[in-house]
Parts: C-alpha cells; structure tokens; sequence
C-alpha cells in the first residue's frame, strides 16, 4: 500500500472519528405506566408461611423447606421461589415475605445477552429457557441477588419468582396472595397500591415507617412494602439510589457502537500507513 494510500484511510477514519454522533441510547422503560403490583405489610404478616406452599403448588416446585419458623438465615434458591424471613427487632419478631422484587427497569433483562429475560407488557419479569445461554450476566446485575442458578443440572435454569404472570395474564391474583389468610399480601395496579400504603401511612403514622420500599428504590419495583420499623433491620438494602440500573450503563453504550464501528478502520489504517511507509523506505533505499 502507497503511502498516499495510507494517509487516505487514515484521514477518512479521523473525519468518521471527529463527525460521528453516537445515537442516544434508551434505557428500558416500563411498557405501561401503571403495572400490577403487590404491597406487602409486614405489621400484618403472621409467618405462616402459606405464601410459599401457594407458590410451589401453583409453580410445580418441591414442597418448601421444613424450616419450623422464619429466620434470616433462609432464603431463595431455584427450588423455592419465595421465603419468609423472620427478624428480632427489639421484643417483637417481624416476619416479611421476600422474592423476586420485578423492578420497573430491570437490570437483570437489560443484562440478559439473549432477552431469555424480559419485562411482559403488564409487568411481571418473566425467563424463557428457550433462548437462556447460560452466561448468568443477570445474577451480576440484579441488585436484590434475586436468580438462582442450578449448577448441579445438566440442563441449567435460571430459577426466581415470575409474578404469577400466566395467572394475571388470566386476571388471577398471584397465588401467594390467595393464600395469604392475613391479608398482608394485596394485588392491584401500581398507582393504587401506591395510594393505599399513603393512606396506611398517614392514618396510622404511629404504627408504620414513614416509607414505602420500592417506590423509587433501582427505579422502582412491583413489590412494595410497609414496616413498622426501619427496613435495614430487616434485610432490606438502603444504599440502593432511586436511579434505575441500565441507566447507569448509558454511557458505555454509547461508546460500543462507536468503539466496533470506528476503531478497527482506524487501527486497519495506521498498520496499512506503517507498512506502506517500510515499502517506501525501501524502495527508495535501492539502486
């Protein structure tokens, strides 16, 4: 190659370089504004532990551990979608209900290489096996340590809560909630679910925590929960921002599309414009 030639491809890849504008990059949104919900009160919860037989009944999974009462130590594992844990708090013993939280912008299906993970229309965040390759990006990024993976399988699955989505899909309630004899467990839209631990909160200021985890925690998520004492003391993360997790990756993909699409021509010329520039060095070396 001449070095003419070179510093041709070289100026064409420096003008791509200088005149590129990354196209924006959209986070995943919500497909609808108001997605089913469910808010958990824990001052109601009684530990019974009928949510998580509900959830094995209705899952087609394993009877749930024969644990004789909630503690902190249990937890979800690709057998049992749901757990109630349980917490000494001063004298009193809450129990709370914990599972897949199917946040409102969901890192796990953002990070998910093949969309085996993804957020259903209404809400739910569902996995399908048939595209699942195993890379398990969505146990990284899950900032509840939600999915499990079954490494003892020989045909590994990704194992975590679904929100019941067949069931609401039908206009069923998730069966944990059915099952709940407390009613600490209501099912309904987002907003409403919202408006009613507001009204909870503000009628009875005495007996909840002035907040409602999930409102804004990653985003948002579909499960809310009130609690009589502060949510650190029972297992709940408070470093989490209220940003949504993809759009902390925004940058970086902005630069993806920019790096595997302007990079190689650039590296391509400068190998092209020293190799040309050796030829002319020793053509001009000879007799």
């Amino acid at each position: 190659m001449k070095r003419r030639d070179a510093l041709r491809v070289l100026g064409l890849s420096a003008g791509a370089v200088a005149l590129a504008r990354p196209r924006p990059v959209q986070a995943m949104t919500p497909e609808t504004d108001d997605p089913v919900a469910v808010l958990v009160d824990t001052t109601r919860c009684i530990g019974c532990r009928m949510c998580e037989f509900a959830c094995a009944e209705a899952n087609g999974l394993p009877e749930p551990d024969g644990a004789t009462e909630p503690s902190p130590d249990r937890d979800t594992s690709t057998t049992q979608w749901t757990v109630v844990k349980g917490y000494t708090v001063g004298e009193r013993t809450v129990t709370v209900k914990r599972q897949c939280m199917h946040c409102l912008q969901p890192a796990c299906a953002v990070g998910c290489l093949t969309r085996a993970l993804r957020k259903t229309p209404d809400g739910p965040v569902t996995w399908d096996g048939g595209k699942c390759m195993g890379c398990r990006y969505c146990m990284l990024s899950c900032p509840f340590d939600v999915p499990r993976f079954e490494y003892d399988s020989a045909n590994p699955r990704i194992e975590k809560c679904q929100l019941c989505s067949a069931r609401v899909a039908r206009g069923q309630r998730p069966a944990c909630v059915e099952a709940c004899p407390a009613q600490a467990l209501l099912f309904g839209r987002r907003n409403n679910l919202l408006e009613e631990a507001r009204t909870r909160i503000y009628t009875h200021p005495d007996q909840y925590v002035h907040q409602i985890y999930g409102e804004r925690e990653v985003g948002g998520t579909s499960w809310l929960y009130l609690s009589a004492v502060p949510f650190e003391q029972i297992g709940f993360r408070t470093d989490l921002a209220t940003t949504a997790y993809p759009l902390y990756t925004k940058e970086f993909l902005y630069a993806v599309p920019l790096v595997l699409t302007l990079v190689p021509p650039l590296l391509l010329g400068l190998r092209r414009g020293t190799a040309g520039a050796h030829e002319d060095e020793d053509e001009g070396g000879q007799p």
